[in-house]
């Protein structure tokens, strides 16, 4: 009985282990089916002939790649809000078409200026919002500076993972300060469009020229055994780059 014990624990030790391993290589085929659908987008976009060009419209376009199907969607990033550069009156309208009320809305929008250092113009003010920051019990203060990644909006002063992540969706750090209306969601339109005659911002030196595209491609590959995994990538697009595009993030974003 002892050795029927040990063979039927090892076996079952042994399908187990088969089994983590035949997830993983299915993980790693989608995975590597996923990175091959965002280069396969991106060499897409370099096409001469325009209309060959899958438009930046979020339609979804379907590969085959292997033995893995993916899905492919591409996005105008200038269709999103960049919380570095954006006015406060753009994040306020944003804040308040996403949920917040108009006095959060308003305290939440200037909190995030001062974050990334546009309402720290006098050594007075960054005295005045460090003081702030203790009087919440933080031990840290805005660091006036653009933002590093997303995630760091959630130590602003005031924030809570519930706005932020309602804003998340449409917020980028590689856009303009002025969305682009014509490529914005929904949410970002009716903040864009709330502004009465919303000024239009300076184009700064740190933006990219206007043959250049910002285009953000998600794929989600679907591969053996049920394995799915989605990965993203935000790609600067023009004739004068080298090669004709720069990867400006490319991250994975979840498997299944």
């Amino acid at each position: 009985m002892l050795i029927a014990f040990i063979v039927a624990h090892l076996t079952a030790s042994g399908r187990t282990e088969v089994r983590i391993a035949g997830n993983l290589v299915a993980d790693a085929v989608a995975e590597a089916a996923a990175d091959g659908a965002i280069a396969a987008a991106i060499f897409n976009q370099l096409e001469a002939n325009p209309d060959q060009r899958w438009p930046l419209n979020r339609e979804a376009h379907e590969l085959i790649i292997g033995n893995s199907r993916v899905t492919v969607q591409l996005e105008d990033e200038a269709g999103r809000v960049n919380p570095s550069a954006a006015s406060p009156a753009l994040l306020e309208a944003l804040l308040r078409v996403t949920g917040s009320d108009p006095e959060s809305a308003r305290r939440l929008a200037a909190a995030i200026g001062g974050w990334v250092g546009s309402e720290l113009a006098q050594p007075a003010q960054k005295n005045a919002l460090l003081a702030e920051y203790r009087a919440a019990g933080l031990d840290y203060g805005p660091p006036g500076e653009p933002l590093e990644t997303l995630d760091e909006l959630g130590r602003v002063l005031g924030m809570t993972p519930a706005v932020l992540a309602a804003i998340r969706p449409h917020l980028t750090l590689f856009g303009p300060p002025q969305p682009n209306l014509a490529s914005a969601d929904p949410v970002v339109a009716a903040a864009l469009t709330a502004i009465p005659q919303a000024p239009q911002a300076p184009v700064s030196g740190s933006q990219p020229p206007q043959d250049q595209l910002m285009v953000r491609i998600t794929a989600t590959a679907f591969g053996p055994n049920n394995a799915r995994v989605t990965k993203s990538a935000i790609v600067r697009v023009g004739a004068m780059l080298p090669g004709g595009y720069a990867v400006l993030a490319w991250s994975g974003i979840g498997f299944d």
